[in-house]
């Protein structure tokens, strides 16, 4: 298809026609760098699930209501695997936190939270903070990276709590030194504030940090992990820290409607991925410095005049990719990719940054592990092919 024809096409469908013919050639290809799982039908999940779940937990138990049965289980184990005293389950990680911080500026006396511009709090939740939680952010840095000791130390107002992302998402899937974020943490209780770390993904920080999950947790007064991110759960969350604090946080997880009459679905999937998928992140995270590396040097070959993979040496399983052509461009290219070879290298939409540069982000996984430095090469060969140019 020429270029002017692929781009007639593309112009003709509706957003719902392209987002739909994207989903059918992802779905299709005969192989993906990634497949999420929130791409699969209800029925591969409950498969899975069901031949998956005698292995992690006795089914002949009653169900779970309100939090009990499988849900305590669920909770104890990641109290365990993080070394703090107790853990709260919730159905999401938006609920964790807001939960967290409010318990906390109500122990601390200050409604102040310190944190990057770039958290998910302030990008993704509709103010959430300030709406519910009557909390106010503060911003020790805007750089696209963890704020340093002395950023935090000389930071020009009081603040109740420290806030870290890590990894930090939106700055590329970013980590500081193991060094680092000891110096940052120590400088936020030079300041007497507590520290929270938005652990969403720091089951994958191991392999950067050089420490166990408890003792990255062991930094952080509370830590707020997710099932579903990194170990292929159907959602939720959890909240780690000191007894008296997850007691609490229980309470407010009433209030704000999150202790549901049964979880069970849920807190299954999230001990199958603690199970199978945990143990597997440090194989992913090697891998993915393999295919950040032959991404570089693919885009290098095909002679693009700008192609960025950031970070260079990603820091998790996870990093970006930026390329200097329109957002659509791109995602029409992959979704060609995929219904004419049957390869799938990007298997998600890629989002624009400015005049003519787009990013998306890469995640490698256990289909991934597959690929080989030279099969990303030849893919990433047949995927510039096919941008308009």
């Amino acid at each position: 298809m020429s270029d002017a024809a692929q781009g007639s096409e593309a112009a003709e469908r509706t957003p719902e026609q392209r987002r739909e013919r994207r989903r059918v050639a992802w779905r299709g290809a005969r192989r993906a760098l990634w497949r999420p799982g929130f791409r699969a039908t209800v029925g591969e999940l409950l498969t899975g699930l069901t031949e998956a779940a005698p292995s992690v937990y006795d089914l002949d138990l009653p169900v779970d209501m309100y939090g009990n049965g499988i849900v305590e289980t669920l909770e104890e184990r990641v109290a365990a695997l993080l070394g703090k005293e107790a853990a709260a389950f919730f159905p999401s990680g938006t609920m964790a936190q807001q939960v967290a911080l409010r318990c906390w500026a109500g122990r601390t006396g200050n409604a102040t939270v310190a944190m990057h511009p770039l958290s998910h709090p302030e990008v993704h939740e509709r103010h959430s903070l300030s709406t519910l939680g009557g909390l106010r952010t503060v911003h020790p840095t805007r750089e696209p990276r963890m704020p340093s000791a002395d950023e935090v130390r000389d930071l020009d107002e009081p603040f109740g709590a420290l806030f870290l992302e890590l990894p930090l998402r939106e700055a590329g899937f970013l980590l500081p030194s193991w060094e680092e974020l000891v110096a940052v943490t120590d400088a936020a209780r030079e300041r007497d504030a507590v520290v929270h770390f938005d652990g969403a993904r720091l089951w994958e920080c191991t392999s950067r940090l050089g420490r166990s999950p408890a003792e990255i947790a062991d930094l952080a007064d509370s830590v707020y992990v997710s099932f579903y991110k990194s170990l292929g759960g159907f959602g939720g969350a959890a909240l780690a820290g000191p007894r008296t604090l997850v007691d609490e946080a229980k309470a407010w997880r009433h209030r704000y409607g999150g202790q549901i009459l049964q979880q069970f679905p849920t807190a299954l999937s999230a001990l199958i991925g603690l199970e199978r998928e945990l143990p597997r992140l440090p194989e992913y995270v090697a891998h993915a410095r393999v295919v950040a590396g032959a991404l570089r040097e693919g885009f290098a070959a095909a002679g693009l005049p700008w192609a960025r993979v950031h970070p260079e040496e990603p820091h998790t399983h996870q990093f970006q990719v930026w390329l200097p052509y329109e957002a659509d461009e791109l995602t029409d290219a992959g979704t060609l990719q995929a219904e004419e070879t049957g390869v799938s290298l990007f298997p998600q939409v890629w989002d624009p940054r400015g005049p003519g540069i787009a990013y998306t982000e890469v995640t490698v996984g256990a289909p991934g592990l597959e690929w080989t430095a030279d099969d990303v090469r030849a893919a990433v060969r047949e995927f510039v092919a096919r941008i308009p140019r």
